[in-house]
């Protein structure tokens, strides 16, 4: 249920976000761009709670109906696509755990080593080509810009802390802010782990994901009021998006691989619910997957380099041999396995449960503007833009979302 917004709350967050927000045209001196991402905020979200500060902002800035995630609709792939421009086959995050076969080791989102290696991280992120070209960048937790990407970094990151507070996070923000000028970052992007957690653990159609998103936009008001007390606020440039969706799952509608397929065939397996990339043992892929293609249940099986086009994944060495995919609101899993969550992501990105968010105010946006879905990897052409900053060659495409912006 959609609640209505008290007018005396809409008029003062609307003024809060349009300040002086409404000079057109590419800036004269370095612009400034914070992008936020909110883990797992479904794209319907908003339409489910209590929302003034998100319903404000699209009055007062841009929105689309949906952002489309890049598949496999994971955290890592998707967060590092959109700092990349690039598909999760051409950047090598393929999954948020998984062997790299050319680097002959493991890729793992609880191992900080690997993390911070950039050897896994392929393109040029956006912070480093922001850097290159004199703007000092800083970035809050955001996938891969703890490593050394081809020998470069953010002027400022930070280890990931899932327990800095979420007022400790703020006031980081406004700290890099005011930072003497010549030292100080144009370009922002940070990162919270919620609402996805809550999507595991309740389901997507919650109370509980209700309620979290709820203290999201009680978060983000904080934000913008904080904001609003710098000298530069209406300088500022805000972006507020997700890496994905979420789907409710039952117990009822649980898959076991190992019921399927004889693993005595398989080397290693990639990945989880819903989707997994499996190693055959050699000369064994076709036979495992005849298997899976026999089984007659709610998933999907491709060799590798045979996924459908639409899913521009699956030629990556990293990808192994065999990919499955649950159909939408399925697990796959082991029998041996014990998986209680209520929600999952990782399906088929054209399953709108798997879609997200974005949100966007500032001078370089337009108003009250609502623009239809478009994909997450054309984030990075629109950064650039913005930032007025050179990008080495991309998925994205920057005609997808130039409506976005004020022209001169």
């Amino acid at each position: 249920m959609k609640f209505k917004v008290p007018l005396s709350i809409t008029l003062v967050v609307i003024t809060m976000f349009l300040g002086c927000h409404n000079i057109p045209g590419k800036h004269t001196e370095q612009p400034y761009l914070i992008v936020l991402s909110l883990d797992g905020f479904r794209w319907d979200y908003p339409e489910k709670a209590y929302t003034p500060t998100l319903d404000s902002l699209a009055n007062a800035g841009s929105r689309a109906e949906s952002i489309i995630p890049c598949f496999p609709t994971k955290t890592f792939p998707n967060h590092y696509s959109i700092a990349t421009g690039l598909y999760p086959d051409n950047h090598g995050l393929v999954l948020n755990n998984f062997y790299a076969t050319d680097l002959k080791r493991e890729y793992s989102v609880y191992k900080r080593e690997t993390v911070q290696d950039g050897a896994f991280y392929g393109g040029t992120p956006i912070w480093n080509a922001a850097e290159s070209n004199g703007i000092k960048s800083a970035t809050m937790f955001w996938v891969g810009s703890a490593a050394d990407i081809n020998d470069s970094k953010p002027s400022i990151w930070m280890e990931y802390n899932k327990q800095l507070s979420l007022d400790s996070r703020i006031d980081t923000l406004v700290n890099w802010l005011t930072l003497p000028e010549n030292i100080r970052p144009h370009f922002i992007m940070w990162y919270y782990y919620e609402p996805d957690t809550q999507g595991h653990i309740h389901g997507p159609n919650s109370p509980q994901v209700i309620e979290e998103i709820e203290k999201l936009d009680d978060f983000l008001s904080q934000f913008f009021t904080a904001m609003r007390k710098l000298p530069e606020f209406d300088k500022l440039n805000f972006i507020i998006t997700s890496d994905h969706g979420m789907s409710e799952i039952s117990l009822e509608r649980e898959i076991f691989i190992d019921h399927l397929v004889d693993t005595s065939l398989i080397a290693f397996v990639d990945g989880g619910n819903p989707i997994m990339n499996i190693k055959a043992k050699e000369g064994k892929t076709d036979e495992v997957y005849q298997m899976l293609l026999n089984s007659g249940t709610n998933l999907k099986a491709w060799k590798h380099g045979q996924l459908p086009e639409h899913l521009n994944y699956g030629q990556n060495i990293r990808t192994q041999d065999i990919t499955v995919v649950a159909d939408s609101s399925w697990s796959i899993g082991f029998s041996w396995q014990k998986y209680d969550g209520r929600g999952t992501h990782g399906y088929d990105n054209s399953i709108r449960d798997m879609h997200a968010i974005f949100y966007a105010s500032g001078p370089a946006f337009k108003d009250n503007y609502l623009h239809p879905q478009f994909n997450n990897i054309d984030i990075y052409p629109l950064m650039g833009n913005i930032l007025d900053i050179e990008l080495p060659a991309n998925d994205g495409n920057m005609d997808n979302v130039i409506d976005l912006l004020k022209l001169n």
